[in-house]
C-alpha cells in the first residue's frame, strides 16, 4: 500500500483483496495579492522582493529567483541574522505552501496590475511626484496655481464613449481602481508645459509599458516592446532624482515588480485585466456596504449579521422560484389599458461596451431612430442647421459615388461643375448617432473580442451643450497604425436614397497630421483642422463605410494656463491643434 496525505487518499480496489491508494496531487494556480500580502505569504521582510533576492538597497540591481529549495538551502547555510539582513527572509515562520508537494509560494505569486501598475507606480507614485516636483521648483503658491490649470485641463477633455469625465480634475477624495484607470488615459497631455519634457517622457513611456501589458494576447513582439518600454521608464524617470523628488533612487518593490512580468506574463499567460480589483469589489460588498449599514460601534456583529441575512434572503429568493411561490398574479406586471408610448432611451444612455457577436473587423451602422422635428427637405435643412453648403456638398458626395474612378488628387471636388452632379435628394432623414462594432481583444470586450461604440452628432447632449465626436476613416491600407488613417469630426448623420440606393453618410470637418512622427516627448499624434481661404473648416461628406470607428481628441495646451470658466464642450472648436489619444482605446 502506497501512503499519501490524508486528505488525498481515494481507496481503490484493483485486484482481489489488493487495496491501494491513489495520490491526488492538486495544484494552486497563480496568487494574486497586493505587495503587503506578498511579503507576508512568502516570508520576506518589508522592503525586500517576494519573487527574487535583490537588494533592498538596490532592488533592480541584480538578483536571481527566490525558490523554496533556495530558502531551505539558507536555512541549512546561515544564521537568522543573516538571512533577515542579506536575504530579506523571515526565519521564524514559514510559508504555508511550504509542506504542500507541488506548490511554491514564490512561483505562484503573479502580477498585480491594480496595485503595481495602475494605483501603485501611477497614482502613489508618479502622480505625487509630479506635486512634489512643482511644490520643491516654484513653492506652494504657485504649484497650487499649476495645479489648479492641470485640473482645468483634465476637466477640459471631450467626451468619449466609456471613457469617465472628470468636471473638477484630479481632485476626488478617494481614488478607486476605476479612477486610477480613466485618469492614466488623459493625465499626460494635462502636463506639458508644467514640467520638464523628460518627465513627459517618463509618464509616456509608462503608459506604453502599461497597456500592452493588459491585454488579452500577448506574442514575442508585444514581449519585445514591453521590455523596450520599461527600459526607456527605468532611463527617462531619473528626472526625479536629478529634481530631488526621489533623492535616493528608486528602492519601491511595487516599481520593481514591473521587471518580472515578461517571466510572469511567460508563465502564467496573458493577465487580460486581471487582478486584485476583482476581490476588491467584493470587498466593497461585504464590508463596506455592511459598515454603512451598521451603527459604527462595535460594528462588526453588525456586519456579520446584516451579510448572515442578506445570504438567507438571497437563498430564500431562489426557493421560492423554485416552488413557483413568485408566480402569483402580484408578481405579474399589471396590464394598463392604452398605455403612454415609451421613450428609447437608447440614443441617450447607451454609449457602448463588450459584446458577445461573431467576429469581425468592423462595421459602422445608423442609430435606430431619426430625429423628427429636423426639416427632411435639403434646403430647409440647410437653413435650420445653418449649413448652407449642405446641397452642394451632398451633390458632389453623388457624383463621386456614381464615378468612383474619380481621381480626387487630380481634381478635387470642389472644382467638379455643379452641372455634372445630380441633383440632391427630395428627402433626407437626420439620425443622433451612428453604433461602431469592431475587434478589439481586451479585458473590456466580449468573449469573442467584440467592442461596440455609439458616435454621436446632435445639437444638444442631454439638454446641455452639442456634441460632435471624432471618427477614424479610412485612408492608406497598406500603411500601419495611424498612418492609413484619417481624423474627421462629425458633424451630422443623415440617410437618403437616391436612384433606389440608400446612402447613409455623415456630414466631417478634416483633421490633417502635423508633422510625420508622434509627438517624441508625449507619444502621440498631433492634428490640426483643415482651413480653407476663408478661415472656415473643411467640410465633406463621407459615406458611412469608410468610418471605422470612434476617435478621442485632446487639445494641446503647451504652456498657456486655461481661463478658469473654460467648458470641455468648446475643447474641439477653439484649440487649434489636438493630440490623438491613443490610450482612450
Amino acid at each position: 500500500m502506497t501512503k499519501s496525505h490524508a486528505c488525498l487518499k481515494y481507496p481503490q480496489n484493483i485486484t482481489g483483496q489488493e487495496i491501494t491508494s491513489i495520490c491526488y496531487c492538486y495544484g494552486l494556480g497563480p496568487y494574486i495579492a497586493d505587495y503587503p500580502e506578498q511579503v507576508l505569504l512568502a516570508c520576506v521582510v518589508q522592503g525586500w522582493c517576494a519573487r527574487c533576492t535583490a537588494s533592498n538597497k538596490d532592488l533592480d540591481g541584480p538578483g536571481g529567483r527566490r525558490t523554496q529549495a533556495h530558502t531551505e538551502a539558507l536555512f541549512e547555510a546561515l544564521d537568522h541574522g543573516t538571512m533577515w539582513d542579506e536575504y530579506g527572509v523571515v526565519p521564524d515562520v514559514l510559508p504555508f505552501t511550504w509542506d504542500f508537494p507541488r506548490a511554491d509560494i514564490y512561483e505562484l505569486l503573479s502580477p498585480d496590475l491594480l496595485h503595481q501598475v495602475i494605483k501603485g507606480t501611477f497614482k502613489d507614485h508618479l502622480v505625487a511626484w509630479v506635486g512634489e516636483y512643482l511644490e520643491n521648483t516654484h513653492g506652494k503658491a504657485k504649484a497650487k496655481k499649476i495645479m489648479a490649470d492641470i485640473d482645468r485641463r483634465i476637466a477640459a477633455v471631450p467626451p468619449f464613449p466609456g471613457l469617465r469625465r472628470f468636471p473638477e480634475g484630479r481632485g476626488f477624495k478617494q481614488w478607486t481602481g476605476d479612477d486610477s484607470k480613466a485618469l492614466m488615459k488623459v493625465y499626460l497631455p494635462a502636463l506639458e508645459g508644467h514640467v520638464p519634457a523628460q518627465m513627459l517622457r517618463a509618464f509616456s513611456a509608462f503608459l506604453d509599458f502599461c497597456y500592452p501589458v493588459r491585454r488579452n494576447a500577448i506574442d514575442e513582439a508585444t514581449l519585445t516592446a514591453i521590455d523596450a518600454a520599461l527600459a526607456r521608464y527605468h532611463h527617462e524617470r531619473e528626472i526625479f532624482v536629478e529634481s530631488v523628488v526621489c533623492p535616493n533612487g528608486f528602492c519601491l518593490p511595487r516599481q520593481h515588480s514591473l521587471t518580472h512580468y515578461r517571466y510572469l506574463v511567460q508563465q502564467f499567460g496573458a493577465p487580460n485585466g486581471l487582478c486584485s480589483s476583482i476581490t476588491e469589489s467584493k470587498h466593497i460588498k461585504a464590508v463596506k456596504q455592511p459598515w454603512r449599514r451598521s451603527s459604527r460601534y462595535e460594528a462588526l456583529s453588525q456586519m456579520l449579521t446584516i451579510n448572515d441575512r442578506l445570504d438567507k434572503l438571497a437563498a430564500s429568493r431562489v426557493d421560492f422560484m423554485q416552488r413557483g411561490m413568485l408566480d402569483g398574479p402580484s408578481a405579474r406586471a399589471q396590464v394598463v389599458p392604452n398605455p403612454p408610448p415609451v421613450v428609447d432611451n437608447e440614443e441617450d444612455d447607451d454609449d457602448g461596451g463588450a459584446i458577445d457577436e461573431r467576429k469581425i473587423l468592423g462595421e459602422v451602422l445608423m442609430s435606430k431612430t431619426p430625429i423628427r422635428r429636423y426639416p427632411r427637405d435639403p434646403i430647409a435643412l440647410a437653413q435650420y442647421l445653418d449649413l448652407p453648403q449642405l446641397p452642394t456638398l451632398i451633390r458632389r458626395f453623388l457624383y463621386l459615388q456614381n464615378h468612383p474612378e474619380h481621381d480626387i488628387d487630380a481634381v478635387p471636388l470642389d472644382l467638379v461643375p455643379l452641372d455634372d452632379c445630380p441633383d440632391p435628394p427630395s428627402k433626407i432623414q437626420v439620425f443622433p448617432s451612428a453604433i461602431a462594432k469592431f475587434y478589439a481583444p481586451s479585458d473590456q470586450s466580449g468573449v469573442r473580442g467584440m467592442l461596440r461604440e455609439r458616435i454621436r452628432a446632435v445639437r444638444s447632449w442631454r439638454g446641455g451643450p452639442p456634441r460632435y465626436d471624432c471618427v477614424f476613416v479610412e485612408g492608406d491600407p497598406d500603411l500601419p497604425g495611424f498612418r492609413g488613417l484619417l481624423a474627421a469630426r462629425v458633424l451630422l448623420f443623415m440617410s437618403f436614397k437616391y436612384l433606389g440606393i440608400t446612402y447613409p453618410c455623415a456630414l466631417v470637418t478634416w483633421f490633417s497630421t502635423i508633422g510625420d512622427e508622434p509627438c517624441p516627448d508625449i507619444g502621440m499624434w498631433m492634428v490640426e483642422p483643415d482651413i480653407d481661404h476663408r478661415g472656415r473648416r473643411v467640410m465633406d461628406i463621407i459615406h458611412l463605410d469608410t468610418i471605422l470607428r470612434g476617435a478621442h481628441l485632446i487639445g494641446i495646451y503647451g504652456k498657456a494656463y486655461l481661463p478658469r470658466h473654460f467648458k470641455h464642450s468648446d475643447t474641439l472648436d477653439r484649440f487649434k491643434a489636438f493630440y490623438i489619444n491613443k490610450y482612450a482605446e
